[in-house]
């Protein structure tokens, strides 16, 4: 046994790729090491910016023996077909032996093969793996033809201490490593990786992620307390920040006092997204005039020409955000409304000016079935909605476009309804982020993200597969968490088809019963992914939304899909509901079996003068109650009310399953029965598809 070292150096690997990597480079070696036989041990993997890390420890240093039997033609076979077993095999005749099987006699092959020492295998298996890692986007350089994510400039791999003479490309494995770039850029030789991790810490560079990201929170932390501040979580930065360091110095600089009327989302902003600093707030949650930063180096000055350097360089974009702050307001939103016919939304659906309008249109509609939502402010946020695109802070910044809007409509004196509703339009963007929770935010909200799906669904630019370059996925999740999370009781019907006839003027006849079966499949799919992490069974939401009477009711509304959901789980987890569920495949299973087998139907209604079992006659009634008091109950949306309705049919059931022959000799009485059997189906039907139920 013997520990296997790698270390693949590079040019700097995007921070984003580099936990995926090491992911990658562990499955991938490890996987061709159990295709060659190779027994090993713990697994473990680093990177940074440089570099990613392999170590496995216990690896066999061979290969076991291997004894096979291998099985030819048939005794008797064409002379041709033995000549190719053998030749396949690399043997000759005098090898072969016959043996009997269960399906004849064969020729076989007792084939012995002695293991290979692993240093001989792993050239060719690291080579491989290497090859193979899926990198999002690689490249090519100088006159080399290997692909890597960015130059790659050495190799090393030890086995037990010997060097594993990988070669990739132009490059062949050996036994030196690099420190930091600039700290401590000199090769150094190591025989381990007890060694290694010793030599990369001596020339200042932190090997493990989780490490540079524990000592990076640590000391932002301590930094600002020492200031009297707080440093704003922000685990998304960390993460990148921890990926574009090896050894991770924390510093502080200040913001001009000047620039702190500028909204705090463009300092963020600028903070943030451009310049990764970390944001310090007061004691109250306000932003602070200071920005924590990571160096890359191990200043003896302090930091101070650091610090120095980068307030320069954000006192530069902050002059740019304040002047764009005070020219943009110099113009009224509204007076920017011409100029969004300036930018295409899409080549099939028309500008920006156009979505404004029909956005405005539909958000007018929606808030009929919002309450307290003012019809007139909707409208009138949807129109102002994508103004800010054409300010000069968006053009710089565009990650805070729609927040920018809302300070603009607030400095223009729009309603404050009005300027929630622009600056949450696009929420929510993740499954973390939160939802617009004013009403009129809300329709504007929903008449954007139908809007989008409806356009581009008319069109046919659907998602496939993985691909989604319109984030539609992002779009319909967002309507749903809204709905969910709002308890708004939209009909998706009417909504998509309002949203599908504000594209006629550009794209003329729509067939809008296609388009609302499309998008209420692609709704429908993205429900069951959405509830999943609820703990909410996918197959009870098929059910329910298979279940829809010939009107439609109710079903296209969210909210109400999901109470009975709901409330069919609870029944299926009690004792009644899972006697039912097998009652129901049973009784589906003769009807099924036998209109199959009589070339017709069974649903019609059941003659009650040809039921003479007391249990069919018991069961009848009961059906009949079931299914007015289920009518009832639906109707109201009574829901529990229903399932106990459901659940009063169990004990009739049961007893005319056990003492009530279906199939008798009296055809009339077998088909009488053989309705009675369908409603039984149809009971449940009323309330879930119950074919679709799983378990």
């Amino acid at each position: 046994m013997a520990e296997l070292l790698l270390e693949l150096l590079s040019e700097e690997i995007p921070a984003r790729m580099q936990g995926r990597g090491t992911d990658d480079l562990k499955r991938l070696v490890t996987a061709r090491l159990a295709a060659q036989r190779i027994a090993h041990g713990a697994v473990r993997a680093w990177s940074t910016p440089r570099r990613l890390t392999l170590v496995i420890e216990g690896v066999a240093d061979a290969q076991p023996d291997r004894a096979e039997e291998r099985r030819g033609p048939r005794v008797g076979a064409p002379e041709q077909a033995l000549a190719g077993f053998l030749s396949a095999n690399n043997a000759d005749r005098g090898s072969l032996i016959e043996r009997d099987t269960p399906k004849g006699r064969f020729w076989f092959l007792d084939v012995y093969e002695a293991g290979r020492a692993t240093i001989e295998v792993l050239p060719e298996l690291i080579a491989g793996a290497m090859t193979d890692l899926p990198w999002p986007k690689s490249m090519r350089w100088g006159v080399h033809q290997i692909r890597w994510v960015r130059p790659l400039r050495s190799i090393l791999c030890l086995f037990g201490g010997a060097v594993v003479p990988v070669r990739f490309g132009h490059l062949t494995a050996g036994n030196t490593t690099q420190g930091h770039r600039f700290l401590a850029p000199e090769f150094v030789q190591v025989h381990d990786f007890a060694g290694y991790a010793a030599a990369l810490d001596k020339a200042y560079v932190v090997l493990d992620p989780a490490e540079r990201r524990r000592r990076i929170a640590a000391d932002a932390a301590t930094l600002a307390a020492d200031l009297g501040l707080m440093l704003r979580a922000d685990e998304g930065l960390l993460e990148e920040v921890a990926g574009l360091v090896e050894w991770p110095t924390v510093l502080a600089g200040r913001i001009d006092d000047a620039f702190m009327d500028v909204p705090a989302e463009v300092l963020v902003s600028a903070m943030r997204t451009h310049q990764r600093y970390f944001v310090a707030e007061d004691s109250h949650g306000r932003l602070a005039p200071v920005f924590v930063l990571v160096s890359n180096l191990n200043p003896d000055d302090g930091g101070a020409a650091i610090i120095h350097g980068n307030e320069r360089v954000l006192r530069a974009r902050l002059a740019d955000a304040k002047f764009f702050w005070d020219t943009d307001r110099q113009t009224r939103l509204d007076a920017r409304l011409g100029r969004l016919g300036d930018i295409l939304f899409q080549a099939k659906l028309g500008t920006v000016a156009e979505k404004a309008g029909r956005i405005a249109a539909l958000a007018r509609q929606l808030a009929a079935h919002i309450p307290d939502a003012d019809p007139a402010l909707a409208e009138r946020a949807g129109l102002l909605a994508k103004a800010d695109l054409v300010t000069g802070m968006v053009g710089e910044f565009p990650e805070i476009q729609g927040i920018m809007g809302s300070y603009y409509a607030t400095h223009d004196g729009e309603p404050k309804a009005v300027a929630q509703a622009i600056a949450t339009h696009y929420a929510p963007a993740g499954p973390s982020d939160q939802i617009p929770t004013g009403p009129v935010a809300i329709a504007v909200a929903l008449a954007d993200k139908l809007d989008t799906l409806a356009g581009f669904f008319a069109i046919d630019e659907k998602p496939t597969g993985s691909k989604d370059p319109y984030a539609l996925r992002r779009a319909a999740l967002g309507i749903l968490r809204i709905l969910i999370e709002t308890g708004v009781r939209l009909p998706l019907k009417p909504a998509i088809t309002a949203a599908a006839e504000g594209y006629r003027p550009l794209l003329g006849a729509i067939d809008t019963a296609r388009l609302y079966d499309d998008l209420m499949g692609f709704f429908a799919d993205r429900l069951k992914v959405l509830m999943r992490d609820r703990g909410v069974r996918h197959d009870l939401i098929a059910a329910v939304l298979a279940g829809v009477d010939d009107a439609g009711a109710n079903y296209d509304d969210v909210v109400r899909l999901l109470a009975r959901v709901s409330a069919l789980q609870s029944f299926l987890d009690g004792e009644d509901g899972a006697n039912l569920l097998a009652a129901y495949r049973r009784a589906s299973n003769i009807v099924r079996i036998e209109e199959k087998k009589d070339g017709t139907t069974y649903g019609g209604a059941v003659d009650a003068d040809l039921l003479v079992e007391p249990e069919e006659v018991s069961l009848h009634g009961a059906l009949v109650a079931a299914r007015a008091e289920i009518a009832t109950a639906l109707a109201g949306e009574d829901d529990e009310r229903a399932m106990t309705a459901l659940a009063g049919i169990r004990a009739p059931v049961d007893a005319f399953f056990d003492r009530v022959t279906v199939n008798c000799e009296m055809a009339e009485r077998r088909r009488n029965r053989l309705h009675l059997l369908s409603q039984i189906r149809a009971a449940l039907e009323a309330v879930a598809d119950f074919s679709k139920i799983e378990g």
